[in-house]
């Protein structure tokens, strides 16, 4: 089968396309034929062993894993012995978040991984972005802050990939929200149900006089430190980078009323997780945003369009029809 293989970190030219075996499921697992995967901001700190806490998760001088990616959609065409709640067929969509492999033409994993089954109503592209997003918005909105009706919640990076599920939950959840963008992305925010919107280029919300329950910077970009005085007196910060300065946050919180927190949202996810995903796309709470699409072999050109940080939403991959 074909995959993108990544031998060592560095740039997009690490990520090389080439024939490797193809995998056979274990009495426990199911392999499924992937037609998408997703491209996001994580990935490429993968790719790049950057920050530094990737490296102790996933390898110090190179990654263990040879294959990328994590999130996929795809139909099963082959199971293991012991697996009931799976059959050949199954249209699913998953997360492989500690041994990655969605780069690739097939993957094998346990059936009890994050893996669901993929709604009718969504394509296979659609399944991928929510998956890639709105799994780590939800778990960071739901169960990390808790967001409760009325709350005023910001979205820092409101246009890219989590940021923008991450406005459509907080509006689910009953949030007044604050979508923080660049110019060109002030229309787009404000469609997906933002109240507020910053333009960063010319306003900088940490300075202005506005109090937020909950600030969820969802491209790493603000410390804890820049956004304390943003925050009401019980305020959350949170963010999707793990970093020194969050770890400086987040013991210097430890002695305030004004919280830092952090979670690994894709290890957290599992079946009825995704499930939920699915619920909130069929009430019409959420919509898939797709910026671009590219084949397998332009994953390194894929990588190379994130790392410009100019994506709207998501980057997806299109490996089988």
């Amino acid at each position: 089968m074909k995959a993108i293989i990544q031998t060592q970190y560095g740039s997009p030219d690490v990520l090389q396309l080439q024939d490797v075996t193809k995998p056979e499921p274990a009495a426990n697992e199911v392999r499924v034929k992937i037609h998408t995967a997703s491209v996001t901001p994580s990935d490429s700190a993968f790719r790049k062993g950057d920050p530094f806490l990737v490296r102790l998760m996933y390898g110090l001088s190179k990654p263990r894993q040879a294959i990328g990616g994590v999130e996929f959609s795809g139909v099963i065409d082959a199971i293991g012995a012991e697996v009931t709640n799976f059959k050949v067929g199954d249209a699913i969509f998953g997360m492989s978040p500690d041994k990655f492999g969605a780069y690739a033409e097939y993957i094998c994993l346990p059936a009890d991984k994050p893996l669901a089954l993929k709604s009718p109503q969504m394509t296979f592209e659609e399944s991928t972005a929510i998956l890639d997003g709105a799994a780590t918005a939800q778990t960071f909105l739901r169960h990390v802050a808790n967001v409760q009706p009325g709350q005023k919640v910001l979205i820092n990076g409101a246009s890219g990939a989590v940021g923008a599920y991450a406005v459509q939950i907080a509006k689910h959840l009953g949030a007044e929200v604050t979508g923080v963008c660049s110019s060109r992305n002030v229309d787009m925010v404000r469609s997906l149900g933002a109240d507020h919107v910053i333009d960063y280029t010319t306003d900088d919300f940490a300075r202005n006089s506005n109090a937020y329950d909950v600030i969820f910077d969802a491209v790493g970009k603000r410390s804890f430190g820049e956004c304390k005085n943003a925050l009401t007196k019980n305020g959350i910060y949170m963010t999707t980078v793990p970093s020194l300065s969050l770890i400086a946050g987040l013991i210097s919180s430890l002695f305030g009323s004004k919280k830092a927190k952090f979670t690994t949202a894709g290890l957290k996810q599992n079946r009825t997780t995704l499930e939920s995903l699915t619920q909130l796309y069929e009430a019409g709470a959420v919509k898939a945003i797709i910026d671009r699409c590219y084949a397998l072999e332009d994953v390194p050109e894929a990588h190379r369009y994130v790392d410009t940080e100019r994506k709207r939403g998501n980057v997806v991959v299109q490996i089988a029809s």
